[in-house]
């Protein structure tokens, strides 16, 4: 080590983080706990040396009483403690509220000693706080209070003391206390606990002692459903020891513990790169594709999520999975096979290929069909044809086939689930981007149409996509570009609009609502087809009525407010800010025949 520092070792950094926050089981104090991680570094940035670890900070608050103002106490606690993200005010303030109002125990604590900090009102202290055998009844009346009290309790107490014998050289005694651990690692809130206690590495080493391993296993697995500590595995030895475990099951059939715990980890990015380092991605894929095995390819299809060089491990098996693809397969094991081709986005894989080697269209198309299976396969086929549609030639390809179409189709089937929507509206956003799917979807299908309407969705992943599809349309379609923009017009002025098309409808009306001869300057029609009623003495929109662009960016930059024309003098307030989110189009074609906006353009466009 000292040679190691000496001959290598460039820089030493240090980094600490905050984490949770809790009150103290006994005393009006928070506890704040932070981990502090120190690193040596080589010459070129490397890591040479690493160590973690976890500590407490005391905040202990003397003056707090049923007068105090709470709100202020909390400001004050985030001011003095570095330790305790501002953003954390509102649970800071929650948790004092408890301690204000938390029922005292037996008067012991006034016998203890006061060290000369303890008397100032925000001062706190650094330790790592260990339970104390003389505090047992403070401990034992907080097991008889509320459910979080007990929890307060087993934290304090029965998960640190457990901890400690874990390893232990006494057969029985370990089982007993793996058994307690195991039944405590049910609360969420102790498994943190847990994890601080160091209890993840002591417990990857029991992994290779057959009389404890299931129990460690079964713990471990409650830890690893945390997505904050699936990392903490990858600088163990948890993953080799499971990766063994899977081996020596050959082809029977694995523990479900197992299995479960084993998918978990193939969720975190680091640990896919540790699982599949050497032969660990063609064993796991062998025995998958061999026993038909859905849980194991599952796993694989974890591992096949995450960027880096792990993605790249799976080229030399897009064929074998691509061969799952069909009808005879059970389709819970084909909706894993398709899950991990689709998250293949590797950009020198010839998609063309591979869709017809594999003959994969008409089974994708097949499928699109509302209907035709279970809810889940149906969305990675839209997942997949997502993927696919990245290539020139795949969109090609299935534009050609009619799947466009059958996308649309299944859009108005499942118009009410978000994730299918946002998934079909992203294979639109691929596809708009070559000319030859491009002119299918704004020529031969009312795909614009229905964008338009998803423009107001109530989810903004939703919105988001939409609106970048049709910013793309606009720039290649000069008819749909004006109508984009024309709703785009109606939907951040509907406030204006409104008032406008209620005060020509109301008999005591303003008299520059109506023309000469009595009639209403916007009769029975569209205001949005009265561009005359935009003018203005500059002269901002041409004779024709078309809304340029440019137009339309400088109202939404508020540019237009020194203007004389109509739009110039409306007040402020009748231009709203923030639009209300429009509800899910109710009909095939994505308008509603109340509209005769939408019906205008959509039977125009349909002849």
């Amino acid at each position: 080590m000292d040679k190691l520092q000496g001959e290598e070792a460039h820089y030493l950094k240090r980094a600490v983080k905050g984490g949770d926050l809790d009150v103290h089981p006994t005393e009006k104090a928070l506890v704040v706990h932070y981990e502090v991680e120190a690193t040596i570094l080589g010459e070129f940035g490397e890591l040479m040396v690493g160590d973690r670890k976890e500590c407490q900070k005391i905040i202990r608050l003397k003056s707090l009483n049923a007068n105090t103002d709470v709100s202020s106490l909390a400001k004050k606690v985030i001011e003095e403690c570095k330790l305790i993200d501002p953003s954390k005010l509102p649970e800071v303030e929650h948790l004092l509220y408890f301690l204000q109002n938390r029922r005292k125990p037996k008067d012991k604590q006034a016998k203890q000693q006061m060290s000369p900090r303890d008397l100032t009102p925000y001062a706190g202290m650094e330790l790592d706080e260990e339970a104390n055998i003389n505090n047992i009844d403070d401990y034992v009346e907080l097991l008889y209070e509320d459910i979080p009290e007990k929890i307060r309790g087993a934290e304090t107490y029965a998960v640190e003391k457990l901890a400690r014998l874990v390893p232990c050289e006494y057969e029985e005694l370990q089982n007993t206390t793996l058994r307690l651990l195991l039944n405590l690692s049910f609360d969420t809130g102790l498994r943190s606990q847990m994890v601080q206690a160091g209890l993840i590495p002591k417990l990857s080493s029991l992994l290779a002692d057959e009389c404890q391993r299931q129990l460690s296993m079964c713990i471990l697995y409650h830890i690893s459903m945390d997505d904050r500590f699936k990392s903490m595995f990858a600088y163990t030895d948890c993953i080799p020891q499971l990766m063994k475990m899977v081996f020596d099951c050959g082809e029977d059939r694995m523990d479900a513990e197992l299995i479960s715990f084993c998918i978990n980890l193939a969720a975190n990015k680091r640990n896919a790169q540790v699982i599949c380092e050497g032969n660990g991605l063609k064993m796991l894929m062998k025995r998958a594709l061999k026993l038909k095995d859905v849980l194991m390819m599952k796993m694989i299809r974890n591992l096949s999520q995450h960027s880096g060089s792990a993605k790249n491990l799976f080229i030399d098996y897009v064929g074998d999975l691509a061969a799952q693809i069909n009808e005879e397969e059970p389709e819970e094991y084909v909706i894993e096979c398709l899950g991990t081709l689709a998250n293949l986005t590797i950009p020198d894989l010839d998609w063309e290929l591979v869709l017809k080697e594999y003959n994969l269209v008409p089974y994708l198309k097949d499928r699109l069909k509302p209907g035709s299976a279970e809810d889940d396969l149906i969305l990675e086929v839209v997942i997949m044809i997502g993927t696919v549609s990245v290539d020139d030639s795949c969109a090609a390809m299935l534009a050609k086939s009619g799947i466009i179409p059958a996308l649309i189709e299944l859009l108005n089937a499942q118009q009410e689930d978000d994730e299918f929507v946002c998934q079909i509206v992203y294979v639109f956003y691929q596809m708009v981007f070559h000319q030859a799917t491009r002119d299918v979807i704004i020529k031969d299908t009312q795909a614009p149409a229905y964008l338009i309407d998803l423009m107001h969705d109530k989810n903004a992943e939703i919105r988001k996509v939409c609106d970048n599809t049709l910013d793309i349309i606009a720039q290649y379609d000069e008819d749909w570009g004006k109508k984009i923009q024309s709703e785009k017009f109606r939907w951040h002025n509907s406030q204006w609009l409104e008032m406008v098309e209620n005060r020509q409808m109301d008999e005591g009306g303003e008299p520059f609502m109506y023309e000469d001869d009595g009639e209403p300057f916007m009769g029975n029609g569209d205001i949005l087809e009265r561009p005359d009623l935009f003018y203005s003495a500059d002269g901002i929109i041409p004779a024709d009525g078309a809304i340029s662009p440019e137009f339309y960016s400088d109202f939404q930059n508020g540019d237009m407010g020194q203007t004389t024309g109509y739009i110039g003098s409306v007040p402020e307030h009748f231009v709203p800010t923030v639009p209300n989110p429009g509800g899910r189009p109710a009909t095939a074609y994505g308008f509603r025949p109340d509209e005769q906006f939408f019906y205008s353009y959509h039977a125009a466009a349909s002849r």
